[in-house]
């Protein structure tokens, strides 16, 4: 019989440290699945403890190295520096050196200040043999081993001669100043690697909180963590899918831009997939959920990210590998040095014992320990405030050497929102037709509406008195405007109301080919004009493609819009290569495909 044993394992969520619990679940504030924090699982108990026994070093190591990578661990590694630079201010004024040099009179108790100050000093670099303990048991033997057998020895030795005057060696300024560096070092490296959080958390966004689940009782509001396959949700106008699924009833028009890159809006109805963090614009639909939790997109994302959090630049990799390496000859070295001045040259023990602690001390490897973390601090952060998540770090070295540079179109290229490019008036006057539409679409929380309201406050275009606004699910809305009545929407309306004229076909055509989204202003008996919608480019990215091309670099366009939308924009930019209509799961192909070209892309 299969036995589940949870005792004494601990299951955390990645975008959220601070919830835990003792069984396998989702997260209640981002229904990710948990995951195990300490050791780890298996149904079967034999074989969990013959796994554990095998790989449990390992996983205890790799958990450690994740503690250490948070913002948690930044903040702390922060209070503990500035705690030790306030100390290090007076323990340089008393050391025997800084005395001399000030040509200040010795006192009796100068060296027990000196062990009271760096003895504070030397508690807040315990952190670092607790990481050492880990490196230890796991065998993988690294720079804190180094740093902690020099910071523990020469502290030690320090300490020994304040009680033993005959020593007359110490070396209290020497250890503080290294514990200082490397607080500041583990400071930075912690802040690099926890702004893989910062997009964690971005992510979550995109899912609401809570869901509308329809049970036989009627419909209850839920969290979006006890949410399960097979569950069906109401979403309304203006909320979020919580899950993948697809739709059993109703229809409307969805925000997509999140997964497809679509700056449009798309139309949904019965038997429709939706996906997570999907935003309904225009209709209430319910939603059968096929895919929650890690199994869902958000989900996949999510776990993309946080495997991310995990990657080093090869450089740092190769630095870890040295510390290795560092660890074992300087131990050698300090040994060899203590045998051969105390034994072979026959030098004093107290003497040989310094120059083999100062091999230590001298060892610990600051360089690596502060440059490898302070450039990959400085490359993520600049990175993250410009709007680019870095999957890998050891990527980050190839950036060099690419020569092709891949974009998406949708709020990379473009600004993401509707613009109002072209206003064709086909019967009245422009200022009539403008008025009209944008006092019906004041009352509109459709995207579309709401770039047409934007445009006309520009313009400073007066509205007129709206009554009898109905809401047209997938087409538009309908209104009076001073007494008449117009309809505003898409071709699917003015065909349902008979409509459609060849000079509206003509002017549908003309804008199909630059990519715009028409919108349609009719009175009951034809149509009045027609405005042009399409994506706004960025003032900044005509100037990045220049600039790349410049350093001859070739750019790409990916997106999930119509060939008809994306080309007009990538001949504006003079992009060389522009992919239209790709769903986010082919995007690699069309990537890869570059790289078979023998190009190196980023």
């Amino acid at each position: 019989m299969e036995h589940h044993s949870y005792d004494s394992q601990t299951y955390t969520c990645p975008m959220h440290p601070d919830v835990e619990s003792d069984k396998p679940g989702r997260c209640p504030k981002c229904g990710m699945d948990l995951v195990l924090k300490k050791g780890g699982t298996s149904e079967n108990h034999s074989e969990h403890i013959h796994h554990e026994t095998k790989i449990g070093h390992d996983d205890e190591h790799r958990d450690h190295e994740s503690m250490m990578a948070t913002p948690e661990a930044a903040s702390d590694f922060l209070h503990r520096f500035f705690i030790v630079t306030t100390l290090l201010v007076p323990l340089a004024f008393f050391s025997e050196p800084a005395v001399k040099f000030l040509g200040a009179p010795d006192f009796v108790f100068r060296p027990y200040l000196e062990f009271t100050i760096a003895t504070v000093i030397f508690y807040f670099s315990l952190i670092f043999f607790q990481h050492a303990s880990h490196e230890v048991k796991s065998r993988q033997f690294g720079m804190m081993t180094l740093v902690s057998l020099g910071v523990g020895a020469g502290y030690l030795f320090s300490a020994a001669s304040t009680f033993i005057p005959a020593i007359e060696v110490e070396f209290y300024l020497e250890i503080s100043t290294l514990i200082w560096v490397l607080l500041f070092g583990h400071f930075l490296e912690a802040k690099s690697s926890s702004a893989a959080g910062d997009a964690l958390q971005e992510v979550a966004k995109l899912l609401p909180k809570e869901a509308h689940l329809k049970t036989e009782s009627g419909v209850k509001e839920v969290e979006i963590a006890s949410l399960k396959e097979g569950d069906i949700v109401i979403v309304k106008p203006g909320e979020k899918v919580p899950a993948d699924g697809e739709i059993l009833k109703g229809s409307g028009n969805f925000n997509e831009a999140h997964i497809t890159g679509e700056s449009k809006p798309v139309e949904k109805s019965t038997g429709s997939p939706v996906v997570a963090g999907a935003i309904s614009i225009d209709g209430s639909v319910e939603v059968k959920l096929l895919r929650v939790g890690e199994s869902s997109t958000i989900g996949q994302i999510q776990n993309l990210i946080a495997s991310a959090k995990q990657t080093k630049p090869s450089v740092q990799k190769l630095a870890d590998r040295a510390s290795k390496v560092l660890t074992f000859s300087a131990l050698l070295v300090a040994f060899s040095t203590l045998i051969v001045w105390s034994v072979i040259v026959g030098e004093p023990f107290v003497f040989a014992a310094t120059l083999a602690i100062t091999v230590l001390v001298i060892a610990c490897p600051h360089a690596l320990g502060l440059a490898i973390p302070t450039v990959s601090t400085i490359a993520t952060k600049l990175a993250v405030n410009n709007g680019v998540f870095i999957k890998d770090m050891a990527k980050i070295e190839i950036v060099k050497s690419a020569d092709y540079v891949v974009f998406d179109k949708t709020g990379t290229l473009t600004r993401g929102d509707f613009g109002v490019t072209d206003v064709e008036v086909l019967d009245g006057d422009r200022d009539t037709l403008l008025s009209t539409v944008g006092s019906i679409e004041s009352q509109s929380s459709h995207v579309i509406g709401m770039a047409i309201v934007s445009y006309f406050k520009d313009k400073k275009i007066a509205l007129g008195e709206v009554e009898n606004i109905k809401n047209l699910a997938g087409m538009g809305m309908e209104g009076s405007v001073n007494g008449k009545k117009y309809f505003v929407g898409n071709q699917r309306l003015m065909e349902k109301k008979g409509l459609m004229s060849p000079a509206a076909q003509e002017v549908i055509n003309t804008f199909s080919q630059g990519g715009k989204t028409p919108v349609f202003v009719a009175g009951e008996q034809k149509i009045l004009g027609i405005l042009g919608l399409s994506d706004e480019v960025k003032d900044e990215s005509r100037q990045a493609v220049d600039e790349l091309h410049k350093l001859g670099v070739k750019v790409a366009m990916l997106t999930g819009d119509t060939k008809a939308a994306a080309a007009p924009i990538g001949k504006e930019l003079g992009i060389d290569a522009v992919f239209a209509e790709v769903l986010p799961e082919d995007k690699y192909k069309h990537i890869k495909e570059l790289q078979d070209k023998g190009n190196i892309v980023l």
